[in-house]
């Protein structure tokens, strides 16, 4: 356990948090116990903030949690050609026990629950109300979102048993400030008790977060999360709401272009962004979406090539198809790729409004509702002659707003997720094969000396 659990806070300060959308900067000092390192309150501010500097790294939202969900749901879709082998075990379904990214997006992942739970027990420094309450809700929603992230890679999926009471994670809920609590070891939790401590977290988050908050988080984005969990317990009632409640919120407009989400930052169909500059991004070399998507020149590494059985499946006249898609002409060219992830300095969509449109669209169908709208106008808004120069599906049926989803969505880090859960095959696996789930980092098992077991198949 001392890998998973030894880590120290270090000493931050913030630069260039800005209205525009800059990065939020970390520059680390020096190492530091803990107990000593938040005397203030902007001291836990910066500590916040080292949250959002975790989430956009490589390891977490900056690539691997919207890159991997597409590589290792791969078939028929998207091939890989570069040459980290880390990426292509997963590309593969093969991965060793010792995976380079199973082990660092579990390894970072908690070292973000971790600086979320720093956040929350240093909450007595801060004396301002509304202060106190908003940094309360980001880190509550930072544990959430990333317990839910490591649970949907490292356990096997939700409905995998009758009961969901398969291994799924460790859950955090305590800082770990010392040398005593870095060597507890602490056995993995049920999947079924992990989103019962995610949904709790997101829930609370969303009742403390302010309807704005700037770049950060805000109350509609925990929703909008909340929606993603629900979704993946098929919990449609629960999912519907939670989207219908961002839509109604009137906070944000789906953009009449398919590519401005991509190409602006912090436009108004964005939920959630991870904020990146020319200066503070994920990677322009090894890490970084637009490393590995894009084939530009100067821009990219062209490892993740767009196969034809996929483009094939998008209506030819489909401007998502010729605004989203795009013959290399840098490091691979002659190939197709995704516009999506083109700019090393671009923000990040994580989780944006036509998302949310297309959930309560199928929640409805599932449910035989119109909750907020009919599914036949929430699909129209996504699918339509203005911004798809295609015609608005009539009645659509629940394949016909999977499909929009399929495409709509496509490379913004679903994918396995939603073959999870629709119980659907990728290739010649099962939704429930143990080869779709990541080995929990063998040396955690180890050092926890086998309080943490191993997946199988590792």
């Amino acid at each position: 356990m001392k890998h998973l659990y030894k880590l120290f806070l270090t000493c931050i300060a913030v630069a260039g948090l800005t209205a525009c959308g800059k990065q939020l900067d970390l520059q680390p000092q020096q190492d530091v116990d803990a107990a000593d390192a938040i005397k203030t309150p902007e001291n836990v501010d910066a500590a916040a903030v080292g949250m959002y500097s975790l989430l956009g790294g490589g390891a977490l939202y900056g690539t691997n949690l919207l890159l991997l969900p597409e590589l290792q749901a791969s078939d028929d879709y998207v091939s890989w050609r570069g040459s980290f082998q880390s990426f292509r075990q997963v590309y593969n379904k093969n991965m060793a026990r010792d995976n380079a990214e199973a082990l660092r997006t579990w390894t970072t992942g908690y070292e973000a629950i971790n600086m979320a739970n720093t956040v929350l027990e240093a909450l007595s420094i801060v004396t301002d109300a509304d202060m106190k309450q908003q940094l309360e809700g980001e880190a509550l929603l930072v544990r959430g979102i990333i317990h839910f992230e490591l649970v949907r890679f490292y356990a096997a999926p939700w409905g995998a048993t009758a009961d969901n009471s398969q291994p799924g994670i460790v859950i955090k809920t305590k800082a770990t400030k010392n040398e005593t609590a870095a060597f507890e070891k602490v056995p993995r939790s049920t999947v079924a008790q992990v989103y019962t401590q995610v949904i709790n977290d997101i829930t609370a988050a969303a009742d403390k977060l302010p309807e704005s908050n700037g770049t950060r988080f805000n109350k509609y984005a925990a929703y909008a999360f909340l929606s993603r969990v629900y979704l993946q317990q098929h919990d449609y009632v629960k999912a519907l709401d939670a989207a219908n409640t961002v839509i109604e919120s009137g906070a944000f407009d789906l953009n009449a272009s398919v590519t401005a989400v991509f190409d602006n930052k912090n436009t108004r169909e964005a939920i959630f962004e991870i904020q990146q500059n020319d200066q503070n991004n994920a990677g322009t070399a090894n890490d970084g979406m637009a490393t590995f998507f894009a084939s530009l020149v100067g821009i990219g590494r062209a490892d993740v090539r767009m196969v034809s059985a996929f483009l094939d499946t998008y209506d030819a006249d489909d401007l998502r198809l010729t605004q989203w898609y795009y013959e290399g002409v840098g490091a691979r060219p002659g190939n197709m790729y995704c516009s999506k992830w083109k700019s090393f300095s671009q923000n990040l969509p994580i989780i944006r409004l036509a998302e949310m449109y297309l959930t309560r669209a199928e929640c409805n169908v599932r449910l035989s509702s119109t909750v907020g709208d009919t599914p036949e106008n929430d699909v129209a808004r996504i699918v339509n002659p203005l911004r798809v120069n295609l015609p608005v599906i009539v009645n659509p049926t629940l394949d016909d707003i999977l499909d929009v989803r399929y495409h709509e969505l496509a490379f913004e880090g679903l994918r396995i997720h939603d073959v999870k859960r629709l119980q659907i095959m990728t290739g010649d696996y099962d939704w429930n094969a143990d080869e779709l789930v990541f080995p929990v980092p063998q040396r955690e098992v180890d050092a926890s000396e086998g309080i943490i077991t191993q997946n199988p198949g590792y």
